[in-house]
């Protein structure tokens, strides 16, 4: 699956074979650690013939340099040093990790003349290079071993050169913890449906257990003694049978309210009766997006004993059109006891976690609620794939989420709810219907509908469609799936909410 690193630090070392690695800051002729590794002056000269600047991410390469104890010297560009952000060392740690090619021991040097790189710096950097790393090639009978980072059946030694090696050491346990959660997420988004039904998905979670998590696992049975009309309603298509996940973390104090994190989960989305076009419908497996996340969350903070109580809630379905399939015009009766008129059986996420969000704020009543869903495509419309839609009825909890998403770069931008857009999803029939009938503000109304489901707590409710399925290729990710909303969602609750 992905690369094995065994990833080290040091305040001195000497390249002794394998790949050596070299950072230059664009306006500045040095290169990180060339003292003594370049004593014949071939970096400076290379970079002279090839015009290598330092622009960011840019790669120069250099196989048995004269006089060098490295059997390759690669020197990474980091642009403008005024222009590096926290997410910029992530990056230079993805293009460190993408220039490795088949290297089994790799030295990399970060500090730089007039520039002292900090221990967080240094750990994002590898955070990077892990992110980078990961790639899905489980059913592939023949691996490719040409791409970054050699083999995935091999470890490769990494030694970071900084002097801040103590607090990068220490730094660097937040930061594994980061690339195990988000590494779990796109395992699951990518894994295919034939392998991940509601029971395998549950199971998986039920992992979390062995890191210190409460695991509760709902049935079917336990689901209708509850009521949750809403998501059997999208189950009963078909013969894979739906469950509910709680999973409790509790790092924090006693007295201390809990933070819950629900996730949308089907598994694979037909569209039910509402069948969606052939054209693409095999993404569908990634549908369970936001239920992956809030997995590879909770593994993440119980990974680094997050010091606060956080509840994970995964409402896992399967939408498809049997016999035994709800229909359009169907009336389902939810938790929390209002009826929902079924125009669109492929609006099937919002019926989930309408029951799961009234479940988890009436069991636990916690400080506020986060949902997370591949909710609709109206959203890519709107946004593309490099924002991920924000609807939310506190503006608190909004702030906090958009300056999470600033640090982490994966990026929110808040849309508008409103009475107008509520009444909508006003039914003849029943209390509310399931789509406001029309192409315009799907989001929007996906989200009003929501909110009828969550009471007075401060609630948000992030619509990743577009920015998790089929993501774009960047220093720090390769796969189809990048994971979105475990890193942003690890940052809120550092920044806002461990004690």
């Amino acid at each position: 699956m992905t690369s094995k690193f065994d990833i080290s630090f040091a305040r001195s070392a000497k390249a002794s074979g394998g790949t050596a690695i070299v950072l230059k800051l664009i306006d500045d002729e040095a290169f990180s650690g060339a003292d003594g590794l370049d004593p014949a002056g071939s970096l400076a000269r290379a970079a002279r013939i090839a015009k290598f600047k330092g622009k960011f991410a840019a790669k120069m390469e250099i196989l048995a340099p004269q006089g060098s104890a490295a059997d390759r010297l690669v020197a990474i560009g980091l642009g403008k040093a005024a222009e590096l952000t926290p997410h910029g060392w992530l990056r230079a740690g993805g293009a460190a990790c993408a220039a490795l090619g088949d290297a089994d021991k790799a030295t990399i040097y970060l500090d730089m003349p007039g520039m002292a790189v900090t221990g967080e710096q240094t750990a994002g950097f590898a955070l990077g290079m892990l992110l980078r790393a990961y790639r899905f090639d489980r059913y592939k009978s023949k691996k490719n071993n040409d791409d970054d980072a050699g083999s995935a059946d091999k470890t490769v030694r990494v030694t970071i050169v900084v002097a801040a090696a103590t607090d990068a050491k220490r730094a660097f346990e937040t930061s594994d913890a980061i690339a195990g959660g988000v590494t779990l997420a796109r395992d699951l988004i990518n894994e295919p449906a034939n392998v991940l039904g509601p029971v395998e998905f549950a199971a998986k979670a039920k992992e979390l257990e062995k890191l210190g998590v409460g695991i509760e696992i709902l049935t079917e049975k336990d689901m209708k003694k509850l009521g949750m009309g809403a998501l059997l309603g999208v189950a009963q298509g078909s013969v894979r049978p739906p469950r509910l996940v709680v999973m409790e973390w509790k790092g924090g104090k006693a007295k201390d309210k809990p933070i819950a994190f629900v996730g949308k989960g089907v598994v694979f989305d037909t569209g039910g009766i509402s069948i969606k076009p052939a054209a693409g419908m095999e993404d569908m497996k990634g549908d369970m997006g936001g239920a992956a996340a809030v997995v590879g969350l909770m593994h993440t903070l119980a990974t680094r004993k997050a010091k606060a109580n956080v509840i994970g809630i995964i409402g896992l379905v399967e939408n498809m059109p049997d016999g035994n399939a709800q229909r359009p015009g169907d009336i389902v009766t939810s938790m929390s006891g209002q009826t929902i008129e079924v125009i669109n059986t492929d609006a099937e996420g919002r019926l989930v976690l309408g029951d799961a969000l009234y479940y988890t704020n009436d069991r636990f009543k916690p400080a506020f609620m986060v949902n997370l869903a591949t909710l609709t495509g109206a959203i890519g419309i709107a946004l593309g794939s490099h924002h991920a839609g924000l609807f939310s009825n506190d503006d608190t909890l909004s702030a906090n989420l958009l300056a999470a998403g600033i640090a982490t770069d994966e990026k929110l931008w808040r849309m508008p709810m409103g009475r107008e857009y509520d009444k909508m999803i006003d039914s003849k029939f029943a209390d509310m219907k399931n789509t406001g009938g029309s192409r315009q503000a799907g989001a929007t109304t996906a989200a009003q509908f929501l909110k009828r489901f969550v009471g007075e707590t401060p609630w948000a409710h992030l619509d990743i469609a577009a920015v998790t399925l089929a993501s774009p290729t960047d220093e720090i990710n390769t796969s189809w799936s990048n994971g979105f909303g475990v890193r942003l969602l690890d940052e809120l609750v550092r920044r806002n909410y461990e004690g």
